[in-house]
């Protein structure tokens, strides 16, 4: 079985600590130094500017009291055009923490450098291409070197992906499919996403032909459905479940925890759950302003020209939800999310392959602002669980899915302390 590595002079390595992501994810290490191994946790940060840097460990020192992080905290210089400053920022760290997106024009560099130098790999990509695209071309070097490259360990897509397995647990009998819907709740003083988000959906979307022969080479078969197919939902639909209209969730969440089913059947020979992922969008106005985004949208990003304009002017195409600066600390502070899981199947003694599902299930995961709270506690929390629970990881190294991970790690217990919570709303009922 592949352990993390005791003699690597740093546990942790953030590399993109001077992002606008990387640098919540430096706070969020510090707090939880003391968590690692032995309580204590040696880190360093990494990314190509040493000044810049040194700003993110002496604002983080400021925000939260620890002037010891200007002086304790050690610096690498990395660059994803340099393999050999990639290699040895690889060769120091147990893990790294890869915050440089997009991930489908940064990402493979440092993939590359973990597993051949024995580092894994924790990120928080939300491209599916990506994440594919590295179970493709890696899983096998890393399964043969004992490293885990362990992609979407952000809110993209740690709530979904594991709000399936608890919804799955807490189930009594056979959980044959799951719909959830996130809904996002701003403060007084409104949000926003960084468009390095925006980036990486307007090139996603323009690659769909791509991730399609992707698929191709990676050969899978179509998953068993076990029970009744899950209905198919419209572009546009009023849920009665949420009460408000809903469209599908774009993001990585269906192809994540798809693979993470694979992963669970083949592997583990569990019964496979069906999931479709939905976002909650409020009423009609809400919905003629998103028809009319998306339909702009569409259009710009199926021409170079039209990406050109997309990337240049996110604030102004999203009616200023994706901004260049991203969101304030104060607008975090009054933002939260919530995935909600509706699940339904069979009662324990019944075959699920016959009859209509006579049990249903509501489950939930809460947290704080998605982006830049959430994002950093899941991600830190993956890296700490990977850390002190090796002897729970698959047996192998791999490139795997959060769940197929963490499914029998700690995790979800660790990131109910840490503000975002796992529970039950309705449990099992016919």
């Amino acid at each position: 079985m592949a352990t993390t590595s005791t003699s690597r002079v740093y546990e942790l390595v953030i590399f993109g600590a001077s992002g606008f992501t990387g640098q919540f994810v430096v706070e969020e290490v510090a707090r939880n130094s003391a968590e690692g191994p032995k309580a204590t946790l040696k880190w360093a940060v990494a990314g190509r500017s040493r000044q810049k840097l040194q700003q993110v460990l002496d604002q983080a020192a400021g925000n939260l009291g620890k002037p010891e992080l200007k002086s304790e905290v050690d610096i690498i210089i990395a660059d994803v055009e340099d393999p050999d400053s990639l290699a040895s920022m690889s060769k120091q760290a147990a893990i790294v923490l890869n915050c440089v997106g997009p991930y489908r024009f940064f990402g493979e560099p440092v993939v590359k450098a973990c597993v051949e130098n024995g580092a894994h790999c924790i990120d928080i990509s939300g491209e599916p291409q990506f994440l594919e695209g590295m179970q493709l071309n890696y899983n096998s070097q890393a399964a043969t070197n004992g490293v885990y490259v362990i992609g979407s360990c952000g809110f993209d897509s740690i709530p979904a992906d594991m709000g399936v397995l608890y919804t799955k647990d807490q189930f009594k009998g056979t959980l044959t499919a799951i719909e959830s819907f996130l809904s996002v709740n701003t403060g007084p003083e409104g949000g926003s996403i960084h468009d390095g988000t925006w980036q990486s959906a307007v090139y996603g979307f323009a690659d769909q032909d791509k991730l399609r022969s992707l698929r191709k080479k990676l050969g899978h078969k179509p998953l068993p459905v076990v029970g009744a197919k899950l209905k198919r939902r419209g572009a546009v639909f009023y849920s009665d479940e949420v009460k408000q209209y809903a469209v599908p969730f774009m993001g990585s969440d269906p192809s994540v925890v798809k693979r993470t089913q694979r992963y669970l059947c083949e592997e583990l020979k569990e019964s496979p759950v069906q999931y479709s992922a939905f976002a909650a969008v409020g009423g009609v106005c809400s919905v003629i302003k998103l028809m009319f985004a998306g339909m702009l949208f569409w259009l710009f990003v199926m021409t170079s020209f039209g990406r050109n304009l997309l990337i240049k002017y996110p604030e102004w195409f999203s009616f200023g939800y994706f901004t260049k600066d991203g969101p304030t600390r104060k607008q975090m502070e009054g933002c939260s999310f919530s995935m909600t899981f509706f699940g339904q199947g069979y009662s324990q003694g019944q075959d699920p392959q016959e009859g209509k599902p006579n049990l249903k299930i509501c489950t939930q995961v809460k947290g704080p602002e998605a982006g830049y709270v959430a994002t950093p506690i899941v991600m830190v929390q993956a890296a700490i669980t990977l850390l002190n629970e090796s002897k729970s990881l698959p047996k192998e190294g791999g490139v795997y899915t959060p769940g197929a991970a963490f499914c029998k790690t700690s995790l979800i217990e660790r990131l109910n302390k840490h503000g975002v919570v796992f529970s039950v709303i309705s449990k099992p009922e016919a």
